[in-house]
Order: C-alpha cells, then structure tokens, then sequence
C-alpha cells in the first residue's frame, strides 16, 4: 500500500510537471512571437532605408541641442562624446551636464572642447539639488541653455554613428510624430557580469521591445538610449520638472508624449552603449534596480515574464518528470527556438557581433533573469549611483529620508 506521503509527494511532482510543460509551451509562444516582431521591425527598418537612399526620407535641417547629463567616467568616455561631434549634419549643439565641477567626466568634456572648437560644447554645472533623481535635476537646468527647440537626450554612455542625428531628428518633421527612440546593444568587457548583462540587452530586451510595439500597435514609451523631441511637446507633458523624483524617467516622458495622443517612434537606428566591468553583485544589483523599475512601470507586463522563461521552464519539466524522454525532447525544442530568436534579434536586428561569441551564456543568463524576478518582489529597495533608495509609485525616497 502506498503511504499518505508518498502519494502527496506524487501528486505535488505531478503538478509541478504540469506546470512546467504550460510555461515550457507559454514560453515557445513567446519567442515565436519575439521572431514575429522582430520581421515586422525589420520590414518597417527596410522601408525607411529605401525611404532615405531614394531621397524622400524627411530632410532634416533644423538645428538641434543634444543634452548629455553626466556623472563619473564610463568605459571608452571620450571616444563616445566624440562621435557626437562627428554627425554628418548641419547645425547642431551639446550640452553636458554635471552635478560637481571636479566630476570625473569634465577633463574629457574639455579635451572634446579643444578638439572641436567649431561646434558649440557647453558644460553646465548644475548647482540645485531639485529632487532625488539627479540625473533628471540636471536636465531640468541644462534645458535653460539649450538653444534650440529640437532637443535629443541621451546616456552618457551611448555611442552613435554618423548619421545618427538626420535619421533620428528626420522624422520630427511631422507635426503628428512626438518623440523618437532607439534601441540599443551592450557593448561587454571582460568581466562575467558585464557579459551576462550585454547578452541579457541583445537577446531579451531589446525582444521585449519588439513585442510591445508590435501588440500595443506602437511604442508607448521612451528609452534612455535616445529620446528626440520638441521642446514644445515636452512643456505640453509638464516638463522634467515633473519627473525629478521618478526613477524610470525616459519611460515616462514617452508615455505621457503618447498618452497626449502624439506617436512614439522606434527609429531604425540601433545605438552602442559601453558596460560597466560589473562584478557579480554590481550585476545583480543593476539588474534588481532594473527588475524593480519596471515593475513598477508596467506591473501586469512584469508579472506576465513567469512565462517566458522558457529554459528554467523546461529544465523544471526535465527534474519534475524524472528525465522522462519527452522532458529532453521539450528541453531540445525549447533550445533551439531561444537561440533563434536570441540570434534573430541580438544578430540581425540589432547587428550585435557579440551576439554569436556569448550564445553559449544563455542558460546561464536566464537562470540569473528567474533569480533577479523572484527577487524584485521581495522589497522596493534599490542601489543607484553609489546611493540606497525605496521605490514608490515610480518616484525615488531616499533612504533615511
């Protein structure tokens, strides 16, 4: 006679089975999908490249003010302010922006300086503390001086090609079009967390992306790789004034662009932004503060992640059935179909050579992703330069506050 417990154990593995081979098979669907969005981008990505080679692409020709808001020096700090001042177009400034004049960033902004003396590069030390998010606080004083109505913001760490500014500016021109975004590829160093962090971007962020813009019919939100605007649209939104105790400041103005009835459009530019050398808890954190922001931004979207971990998922199914020959067979599909969509999207959308040398990092990338969604529900406490906030309703407290 089998015992009370061991039926319960049987009955629980069996449940457990269950679930796994359902967020196994949610799982596939997702990256099916993710394949999907990324053929419609790409088609889009087509059409505006024979757009722009026939010449009825939008011809940019308004002058523009980029604003760089700045805090200590990241990987290859020079050479990505410099591509800034290597655009192929008209008229255009640059407005760095510090908390502290002997940040370590100023020497380099300086060099850029003396280097391009034709363009206008402003360094603006930005003395008020106007709220917790710092970064924001400074954009609020560097827009005083920005010169002209056509503003790009962007991370201090994003690298942009030669015709970043005509394709990403272009379609301002339509009085319809309220912003413009990018999306973007880590650029990995040496170390484990950065890696790890660089493939997470290229195979499940960016895919992400694809997948809200394609089911929501758009993109409803902003990224901080690039966000292009007018200045009109921006005071129509209440300004960054606003957003200075938000965490999740870039999502927010797109979102409340489009919720004023304006389109959020993802460019076909793709950008490079140049990762820290994270240690394995630098990772972690970075990924909770992440994990955490956009919970609190999307929470139905964040919660809904649980089925698409396709891996974690399958490996569950392969433990729970006791090695069964269909668990490994599941495990085999559900594989192959994460390193299609991970190559589709990290190699040919976002062009990302890194893409193929850390495929093999996937598993171990999507086993830390179900750790750091498990952990983003155990608290709203995040580390941010250096700094400990608590997350509420989107706005920064700081800690002892």
């Amino acid at each position: 006679m089998v015992s009370h417990a061991a039926q319960m154990i049987h009955t629980v593995r069996h449940v457990i089975e269950i679930l796994a081979v359902g967020g196994t098979c949610a799982s596939m669907g997702y990256y099916l999908l993710c394949l999907w969005s990324a053929w419609d981008y790409l088609r889009y990505r087509k059409a505006a490249s024979i757009a722009a080679s026939s010449g009825s692409a939008p011809n940019a020709a308004f002058p523009v003010s980029i604003l760089k808001p700045l805090k200590g020096a990241d990987p290859e700090t020079y050479e990505t302010f410099r591509s800034h001042c290597l655009q192929d177009y008209g008229s255009y400034e640059i407005v760095f922006g510090v908390s502290e004049a002997d940040d370590p960033a100023v020497p380099s902004v300086r060099r850029l300086q003396q280097e391009f003396p034709e363009i206008p590069i402003q360094l603006v030390v930005c003395s008020q503390n106007l709220g917790a998010n710092t970064k924001v606080s400074n954009l609020v004083q560097m827009l005083r001086v920005a010169r002209h109505d056509v503003v790009i913001v962007n991370d201090s760490d994003i690298r942009v090609d030669r015709e970043y500014l005509r394709r990403v500016v272009g379609p301002l021109e339509n009085p319809g079009l309220g912003m413009v975004t990018c999306l973007y590829c880590g650029i990995a160093n040496s170390s484990l967390g950065s890696k790890l962090e660089s493939i997470g971007i290229s195979t499940d962020f960016a895919a992400g992306v694809l997948v809200a813009r394609l089911i929501e019919g758009g993109v409803k939100f902003g990224l901080g790789s690039t966000l292009a605007f007018r200045k009109r649209d921006l005071e129509a939104v209440g300004g960054f004034e606003l957003l200075v105790d938000h965490l999740a400041d870039d999502y927010e103005i797109g979102k409340r662009v489009a919720e004023r009835g304006l389109e959020v459009r993802l460019s076909e530019v793709v950008v490079e932004t140049f990762l820290p050398a994270y240690n394995l808890r630098g990772f972690f954190e970075h990924q909770l503060r992440w994990a955490r922001t956009v919970r609190d931004a999307r929470p139905g979207g964040y919660f809904g992640l649980v089925l698409t971990f396709g891996l974690p998922w399958a490996l569950l199914a392969v433990i729970a059935s006791r090695s069964a020959f269909w668990s490994w067979a599941l495990l085999g599909v559900t594989v192959l179909l994460r390193l299609w969509m991970a190559w589709v999207v990290g190699r040919v959308v976002l062009q990302d050579a890194q893409v193929v040398r850390f495929l093999l990092m996937i598993p171990l990338r999507d086993l830390a992703a179900v750790l750091v969604w498990i952990g983003s529900f155990a608290g709203n406490r995040i580390s941010w330069r250096g700094n400990s906030f608590r997350l509420k309703d989107g706005k920064l407290v700081r800690i002892g506050s």
